[in-house]
């Protein structure tokens, strides 16, 4: 990218792809964004050429590297791999569960995603989220007891379980090994 044209003539193009592959409207992007709608129309349009500020909020609203927005290579046609290896864990959460972190920590306290092991008898145990959380946990394999609150339900391999987080809850591998994946959705 070596001209201020060039910068201009993609620039629009790349916030209307961005925004489209997110399945966003123009007044959602202005409510994420404080930018106001006529004014992301004007850019995408290229009717307007947008402030440092203005480019900053809206490649915030739109969950993009402001670098990246420009680059030349980037697409969104793109698949991002984080191998096994690097994915990070949390190791004192429970007892007899590993948990591994899925979600980019960017999503962190908005919708995350966990790939949780248990052994026989390992247990997580949580204090209430904040206010209006759900979680969200299919079981891959073995079967778990999850609690929320004062409900309780046994959940086998295949199934999924929805129930309050914003509560005291549990999940326990009472009967043997079991692996499930967590969708934590915070409200």
């Amino acid at each position: 990218m070596n001209t201020d044209n060039e910068i201009l003539n993609l620039l629009p193009a790349r916030l209307k792809e961005l925004r489209r592959a997110q399945g966003l409207s123009l007044d959602a992007v202005a409510k994420l964004s404080g930018v106001s709608r006529s004014m992301v129309s004007q850019i995408e349009r290229g009717e307007s050429s947008p402030t440092i500020a203005t480019l900053w909020n809206l490649t915030r609203a739109l969950e993009v590297d402001f670098a990246g927005l420009l680059d030349e290579g980037a697409t969104v046609d793109h698949v991002e791999v984080l191998r096994s290896a690097q994915t990070p864990s949390i190791e004192n959460r429970g007892e007899g569960c590993r948990i591994r972190i899925l979600s980019p920590p960017e999503d962190a306290g908005k919708h995350e995603l966990y790939d949780l092991r248990f052994i026989k008898g390992g247990k997580v145990l949580s204090e209430a989220h904040t206010r209006g959380t759900r979680e969200h946990l299919t079981v891959i394999e073995g079967s778990l007891r999850v609690v929320s609150g004062s409900a309780a339900e046994d959940v086998l391999a295949g199934d999924t379980a929805r129930y309050q987080a914003d509560v005291t809850h549990s999940i326990e591998a009472r009967d043997g090994p079991a692996r499930a994946l967590l969708v934590v959705q915070n409200a």
